[in-house]
């Protein structure tokens, strides 16, 4: 599922299906919870979908349950403050930028998302990944400048080089067969 499909789930009133939305609250925390070692997660804020407050936090962190738009993944993330301006910004269709490292967890993994483009629903074409648990990093674009922006290398990589969204994707574990799939020439 990656940022663009959150972005507008959060920015979408009365997404979900009605199974997801009567889904008990101490599951979504649960979920929401698993995207991030318990030392972040165990007092992070918990937002639903919608923005409505499941559980007040006291660290700083917010940590979403995720929302099943992949069929079978719900893609659980816990963000600093950092990447809720991010989303903030995103939300509002404005370019976001940072002088600080902003620190994103999924620690459930994500579904298969477009490497090249947050908007993109052609799996045709580009480079498309499903990333097993990662850790995403924003900073400033200078920073990024001489990193790979492709999953077909080991190690970390670039996520949407040539947008304002771009970010950093730290892989966590091993990627499961066929979880790349590459257009490119």
């Amino acid at each position: 599922m990656k940022f663009w499909k959150i972005v507008t789930a959060i920015g979408t009133v009365g997404l979900g299906t009605a199974a997801i939305a009567e889904e008990a609250a101490e599951d979504k925390i649960m979920r929401a919870m698993s995207a991030a070692p318990m030392m972040i997660s165990g007092e992070a804020t918990v937002l639903d979908m919608d923005g409505s407050v499941i559980r007040e936090g006291t660290n700083g962190w917010t940590c979403y349950p995720g929302v099943p738009l992949v069929p079978g993944s719900m893609d659980p993330m816990c963000n600093d403050q950092v990447w809720q301006n991010w989303i903030a910004a995103a939300m509002k269709g404005e370019t976001f930028t940072t002088d600080v490292i902003g620190f994103s967890y999924m620690l459930q993994g994500d579904g298969m998302v477009s490497n090249d483009d947050p908007a993109a629903t052609d799996m045709e074409v580009g480079t498309w990944v499903k990333e097993a648990p990662h850790l995403m990093l924003l900073m400033p674009r200078s920073a990024l400048a001489d990193m790979p922006n492709t999953p077909l290398i080991p190690g970390p990589y670039t996520m949407w080089s040539d947008t304002p969204m771009v970010h950093l994707m730290v892989p966590l574990a091993d990627r499961p067969e066929g979880s790349v799939i590459s257009h490119q020439h």
